[in-house]
């Protein structure tokens, strides 16, 4: 049965012997960092000096040092850099001024699952895992609320690992709604997989190729943006607030209807072996292998070549016309 803790069971002062270096100020960086000195822990931000976090993170009120200072600092080194750079930063900065009994922690557990960090037996390994960007995170701590969080222990080595991360999970207000245990590599396999073939890789083709269905069809881009993309949203919203079945007994009949009896024709279950594929890709590390060679080759040009080629799409050029009016004071792409 699936463990889940809630704010009653972790003390609010798990963390007053601890110091936490939050690495990194990035989307969940500036949210965790901002929550757990909220929350009354001693919070360091660990940044490049010079860097354009570091007068962010000053300006936030933040202590920060350089990394390397930080970590020699800290009780808790929280590593909340991009993945493909944390293994430079782990050997050069980190890893020379650890300390028996010191921990490393994660929001994402690529680095430990695929052993790009290799960490000494004599560390505490763990993680937590807002299930939403950070700014989401923060808004709703501000607003004495939170987001579920996934949690897990890779390494015990002070026999205290768990309630440090709990406590952590608390601070950054996860607690409030539920954190829920997990492991290391059950995360990385479901978040990748989710990503691929669902929240980003799937919704996109999706999107694109419903998209282009009505324009081939004679039907203006602009009508087709609002039915394809626009309303997306809104659908979303339904689904997870109230479930799959809760969102179609919220739209009309005339959707329940065609959305139950015509999508499974279109997305049948022809695409689940693919799926599986995907899937064991992931698990096997074929995916991950293809990532870093791609990414030490190219850097970040693997992914914005893609980019580029999707800002040429008619659905992107439609799009940025039609968010212009809606958010005329946002930057729409």
């Amino acid at each position: 049965m699936v463990k889940i803790w809630y704010d009653k069971d972790v003390p609010a002062d798990s963390l007053k012997e601890e110091v936490v270096a939050v690495i990194g100020y990035g989307s969940q960086g500036k949210a965790q960092a901002s929550n757990m000195k909220d929350s009354g822990v001693n919070v360091i931000v660990g940044l490049r000096k010079g860097g354009k976090g570091w007068e962010a993170a000053s300006k936030a009120g933040h202590k920060v040092r350089e990394v390397a200072d930080a970590t020699r600092e800290a009780s808790i080194i929280h590593i909340l850099i991009p993945d493909m750079v944390q293994g430079d930063v782990y050997a050069n900065e980190i890893a020379p001024n650890l300390e028996k009994g010191k921990a490393l922690t994660f929001s994402h557990g690529a680095a430990i699952n695929w052993n790009w960090i290799k960490p000494p037996e004599w560390i505490d390994i763990m993680m937590v895992a807002p299930k939403s960007p950070g700014q989401r995170l923060r808004e709703v701590f501000v607003q004495n609320f939170g987001t579920p969080a996934l949690v897990a222990v890779d390494q015990d080595y002070t026999g205290k690992a768990l309630s440090r991360i709990l406590g952590m999970t608390r601070a950054i207000g996860c607690t409030k709604v539920g954190a829920i245990e997990t492991t290391f590599k059950e995360e990385v396999d479901t978040d990748w997989f989710g990503e691929q073939v669902d929240l980003c890789g799937g919704v996109d083709r999706l999107i694109r190729n419903s998209f282009e269905t009505l324009v081939e069809g004679g039907y203006q881009p602009e009508i087709a943006y609002f039915e394809c993309l626009h309303e997306l949203k809104l659908i979303v919203d339904l689904v997870q607030r109230f479930g799959i079945a809760g969102m179609y007994r919220r739209c009309s009949e005339t959707a329940r209807y065609g959305g139950l009896t015509v999508g499974g024709a279109v997305l049948d279950d022809s695409i689940k072996p693919k799926m599986k594929v995907v899937l064991d890709n992931i698990r096997s590390g074929v995916f991950e292998k293809d990532w870093v060679a791609a990414y030490k080759k190219e850097g970040q040009r693997a992914f914005d070549k893609y980019l580029e080629e999707l800002d040429s799409h008619q659905v992107e050029i439609t799009g940025k016309k039609l968010r212009s009016m809606m958010w005329p004071n946002e930057q729409v792409s």
